[in-house]
């Protein structure tokens, strides 16, 4: 891949948005729409501090049933980085607003 393919504007902006409204979910603890922005298929993994939840099924099962009382959080970085048109990464850091813990 040459260096011109990588962040393109256009795409960084649409994985932007897109993880806002994921952010807007996440914060509104929107459990449908949670499960929406998840592949269903068993194969899909979420990474979360200290755990990992292997398919669509586990995932939508611990969104359902997880503690909601520490989730406010402050984005502290939110950094895109596009490869092509068809790939990109978005990566977060954050604190919880109520007891200060970071995360990513």
């Amino acid at each position: 891949m040459d260096e011109t393919s990588i962040d393109d504007e256009a795409v960084r902006a649409e994985v932007r948005a897109a993880f806002d409204a994921y952010e807007a979910a996440l914060m509104a603890n929107d459990v449908e729409a949670l499960d929406d922005f998840f592949w269903r298929d068993p194969r899909t993994v979420r990474f979360g501090p200290g755990d990992a939840r292997y398919g669509h099924a586990a995932i939508a099962a611990f969104r359902s049933g997880r503690d909601t009382t520490d989730l406010a959080r402050t984005l502290e970085r939110v950094h895109v980085t596009a490869f092509g048109s068809d790939l990109a990464v978005a990566f977060a850091e954050y604190r919880r607003t109520g007891s200060g813990r970071r995360g990513q």
